[in-house]
C-alpha cells in the first residue's frame, strides 16, 4: 500500500488497485533506460540500484518513447540513499500511456483522471502525465467515480457544477468525473402558455420566455393571473404573500430527477443549513458554500478505497 507521507512503499498491494495516485508526488522518479522492457530485466535492473530516501515510484523512460512504471520498495535507512529491496513493475510499454497536458495539476487525483480519460487511457493502463510546471506523476489503472451533477440554468454556467469543480481542484477526494445534467428553466417555461410568469427571482436571468414576466423576491403588489416557475418554497412564498396556489411547473432538481444507482450531487431550497442523503443522492441547500459541497462530495466518496 502506498505511503503518502514520503515513507518506505509496501510491495505487493499496487496491481489490483484502480486509481491510484503516489502523492505527495516527489515520490516518483523520471529517469532515463537503455535495457530491454521487460519485467524481469527491469527488475534485475533496478534492485541493482540505489534511490533517493523519498522515492516510491520510478518511470523509466527509453527510446523510441517507450516507458515503464515500477513500484521500488527501499530498505529501511535514514541515509539519503537507500538500496532497492523490493520492486514491482506497474506498467511495460504496452501498457503505459504518456500525457503531456500544462493545464492538469500532477497533486490532483481527478485532474490526473479527467487527462486519462481524455486521451483514452483504459483501466487496465498507466498513464504518465508531464503537467503542470512540467513536473510527473501517474495515475496507474485510471476508472475515475462518474458523479451526476443535476443543475439548473440560466444563470450559466450552472453554479453548482461550477462549485463543484473548484472543490475537486484542491479538496483530498479520489478521482471524479463530474457529468452534468443540466435542466433548463426555459424548456420548462416553453411546456405552458401562460397570460404571464412568476419567476422567483431576478438573478436567475429569465427575463424574456414570450409573456409578462414578474418576480417573487420583489412582492409584486397586484396578483397577476401567473403561472409560478418554481419549486416547493416559492410556492409556499406565495401562499403567504397572495393567500392562494397559483398554476404551477415544478423546476427543483430533487423533484425533476429520480434516485438510481448513479452517484448524484443535487441541491434544493427546502434545505437550509445542512446537506441530506437519500441513498446514492447527496442533496445540498441552494446557497451552499464550497466547505458544504465538500462534505456532500466526501459523503458520496466515502467508502471508496483511493490511495
Amino acid at each position: 500500500m502506498a505511503n503518502e507521507n514520503g515513507g518506505i512503499l509496501e510491495i505487493g498491494q499496487l496491481k489490483p488497485r484502480e486509481n491510484f495516485v503516489p502523492l505527495p508526488y516527489r515520490c516518483v522518479s523520471f529517469q532515463p533506460y537503455h535495457g530491454a522492457m521487460t519485467a524481469e530485466v527491469i527488475q534485475d535492473y533496478l534492485l541493482s540500484r540505489e534511490v533517493y530516501r523519498r522515492t516510491n515510484i520510478v518511470i523509466l523512460h527509453g527510446p523510441d518513447r517507450q516507458y515503464a512504471v515500477a513500484a521500488v520498495q527501499r530498505a529501511g535507512s535514514d541515509s539519503l540513499f537507500s538500496r532497492v529491496e523490493k520492486v514491482e513493475v506497474l506498467g511495460l510499454p504496452h501498457d503505459c500511456i504518456l500525457i503531456e497536458d500544462p493545464n492538469t495539476d500532477p497533486a490532483n487525483r481527478s485532474a490526473l483522471a479527467q487527462a486519462a480519460v481524455k486521451h483514452g487511457v483504459s483501466p487496465d493502463q498507466t498513464a504518465i502525465v508531464i503537467g503542470m510546471f512540467d513536473h510527473i506523476n501517474i495515475i496507474h489503472h485510471p476508472n475515475p467515480l462518474r458523479l451526476r451533477v443535476v443543475e439548473v440554468v440560466p444563470p450559466n454556467p450552472p453554479k453548482l457544477l461550477h462549485m463543484a469543480e473548484h472543490v475537486l481542484s484542491y479538496a483530498d477526494l479520489p478521482p471524479i468525473l463530474l457529468e452534468p445534467v443540466i435542466i433548463d428553466l426555459r424548456d420548462l417555461a416553453a411546456t405552458v402558455t401562460p397570460e404571464a410568469y412568476l419567476v422567483p427571482c431576478r438573478s436567475g436571468g429569465l427575463n424574456d420566455l414570450g409573456a409578462p414576466v414578474y418576480f417573487l423576491d420583489e412582492r409584486p403588489k397586484e396578483r397577476e393571473n401567473w403561472t409560478l416557475l418554481g419549486c416547493e418554497r416559492s410556492l409556499q412564498f406565495h401562499r403567504h404573500y397572495y393567500g392562494d396556489e397559483p398554476p404551477r411547473v415544478e423546476m427543483c432538481p430533487r423533484m425533476l430527477t429520480t434516485p438510481d444507482r448513479c452517484p448524484t450531487l443535487l441541491k434544493c431550497c427546502l434545505l437550509e443549513y445542512d446537506i441530506e442523503q437519500e441513498g446514492n443522492r447527496v442533496i445540498v441547500p441552494w446557497g451552499a458554500d464550497l466547505p458544504m459541497i465538500e462534505r456532500a462530495l466526501h459523503r458520496l466518496t466515502r467508502d471508496l478505497a483511493y490511495v
